[in-house]
């Protein structure tokens, strides 16, 4: 009797060698089965591979993916110096003006998980070119509005073009760059959407004062035509099919369903030979003619060959791998830590403009030339943060003979955590007390860099703990975050109101440390829970 191996790859390219895949053995009564699974499917081996493009090319697509990230984070703040005019001009209440920009940020985060699923079956490059036209348009769209209704609901556009930029740009860069170099390209990464934050105000400042409200947002349709045309022409996929765990699970899907159909054959005829009809018929079913010739020769076929398997969006649906994102005790905690960093964020920037307005007496410009410093203190977290990160699983790894696992990652969290609640109270009590500008700016400076030195690293963390998962994980993380961000702005000002910035920034220390504890129980703890929960999914996909 005569058997015959057929190895049908996740993707028509790339030569898959030690991966998971799936073989076809005639003369067995198991059509398709998975020959070996692959623990890392991150370095299966695929054609044009991303890891090995040249710096230059890695850096193109890292300029390019921040760009798009920093205009997704100036849309949020560079409105606000706006508001006064638009309320003016379209005869709308306050209450309507704070939806403009609360309708952003929640929107932003939802439909994330929809593009991630996107990305799985028509690659990061469909999926980002789609919505930047998307937020082009609803750009377009506020800058011409007649009424506030129409601006409330074409910002909620805006959000969700932009949305794809927040959630799936740290995926793509786990597309190209190995996990050793990720905190330095994360820290340079998110050091873009900070940006936004912090220039929004200035630009938008200028902008209204020279040539009105509505040419703020004529200026980010400019921003996302530029952003769009770099993604049209310059922009390479760096998606591979062979290291998604969605597509894995498609494939052993149809590998069950060739068991199936071969159960139905007559098992004591001549059809198991390898030169029988019926026993051609069934593994033309999985394989091309080419590899039904290669395997009457006893020769494996490479993943080159393969037949390429059609995905739909039925076959990517994203909630089932989110339920096992957040299944998992490690994931769980660290985006809630990782939800609460942002929403102090958001926080911060949304009441100090309003105690600078009322108690110092501030103009638009003013105020977003102070709020520079928080954002500049962000940034330079962030870049700070993702280098030390990355030299600390460095040395870690070499203390561990060689060896590392995601959670050595956080380690470099822990210089940050004893300053960041003292700046965050400092902060509190100068502006409680009205102290001078200059103090307020060096506790802006000191909060923004301390947070984000955090979370550059929490991020990198979620990413390298959810290997072939990468889209979803960071999809899931803009949920929490921007979640978290609307919770906090909509209850900002009231307790603001209520109890001043003393108390609501003394409150928000108390979070942090929170946030701390939560971080550091995943550094001491995420690693065993991580691999009971991998254990598990192991025993269950047998």
């Amino acid at each position: 009797m005569h058997s015959a191996h057929a190895m049908v790859s996740d993707e028509g390219t790339g030569h898959v060698q030690n991966s998971a895949h799936i073989a076809v053995e005639v003369g067995s009564p198991v059509v398709a089965f998975y020959n070996e699974i692959k623990t890392d499917i991150e370095h299966v081996t695929v054609e044009d591979d991303p890891l090995k493009w040249s710096n230059a090319h890695k850096t193109a697509i890292l300029i390019i993916v921040s760009a798009g990230s920093m205009i997704a984070g100036l849309a949020v703040s560079i409105q606000n110096p706006a508001n006064a005019q638009i309320q003016n001009d379209l005869q709308a209440s306050t209450s309507e003006i704070s939806w403009t920009l609360s309708i952003f940020i929640l929107v932003q985060g939802l439909p994330g998980l929809i593009w991630s699923a996107i990305s799985e079956i028509k690659g990061r490059k469909f999926v980002y070119i789609s919505s930047v036209a998307l937020f082009l348009v609803a750009s377009a769209m506020v800058a011409s509005s007649k009424t506030i209704g129409l601006v409330i609901g074409m910002r909620a556009l805006q959000a969700i073009g932009s949305s794809a930029l927040m959630s799936i740009a740290a995926a793509t860069l786990a597309d190209i760059y190995e996990p050793h170099e990720r905190g330095t390209k994360m820290g340079i990464y998110y050091s873009a959407p900070l940006m936004g934050p912090a220039l929004g105000p200035i630009l938008g400042g200028v902008l209204t004062q020279s040539l009105g409200w509505r040419s703020v947002f004529w200026f980010i349709t400019i921003c996302a035509g530029v952003v769009l045309l770099a993604l049209i022409f310059i922009f390479k996929d760096t998606f591979r099919k062979e290291r998604s765990l969605t597509y894995q699970n498609v494939l052993q899907i149809r590998a069950k369903e060739g068991e199936l159909q071969h159960q139905h054959l007559d098992k004591s005829s001549h059809a198991f030979s390898v030169t029988g009809k019926p026993a051609q018929h069934t593994l033309e079913r999985i394989a091309s003619p080419r590899q039904i010739g290669e395997a009457n020769s006893h020769t494996a076929a490479h993943a080159s060959s393969m037949e390429d398997v059609d995905v739909s969006l039925a076959d990517v649906n994203p909630f089932p791998p989110l339920r096992k994102i957040l299944t998992r005790v490690n994931n769980l905690v660290i985006l809630f830590a990782s939800g609460l960093i942002f929403a102090f964020s958001y926080s911060i920037s949304y009441t100090c403009s309003r105690t600078l307005s009322e108690y110092y007496g501030y103009n638009a410009l003013q105020i977003g030339l102070v709020l520079l410093s928080s954002g500049t203190g962000s940034i330079c977290g962030s870049l700070l943060g993702g280098r030390w990160s990355d030299r600390t699983i460095a040395k870690l790894k070499q203390e561990n003979g060689g060896s590392s696992y995601p959670e050595m990652r956080l380690a470099s969290t822990r210089p940050a955590m004893g300053f960041l609640p003292p700046a965050i109270i400092g902060y509190a009590w100068v502006c409680e007390k009205h102290v001078h500008v200059a103090a307020m700016c060096l506790m802006l400076y000191l909060a923004g860099f301390l947070s984000t030195w955090i979370y550059a690293s929490t991020l990198a963390y979620i990413v390298d703990a959810n290997p072939g998962r990468s889209s979803t994980i960071v999809a899931t993380n803009s949920v929490f975050r921007c979640v978290f961000a609307f919770v906090a702005i909509e209850v900002a000002i009231p307790i603001q109101v209520a109890i001043g910035d003393g108390g609501l920034y003394t409150i928000w220390g108390g979070i942090m440390i929170i946030m701390e504890v939560l971080t550091l129980t995943v550094f001491y703890k995420g690693k065993k829970w991580r691999e009971a929960c991998e254990e598990k999914d192991g025993r269950e996909s047998q």
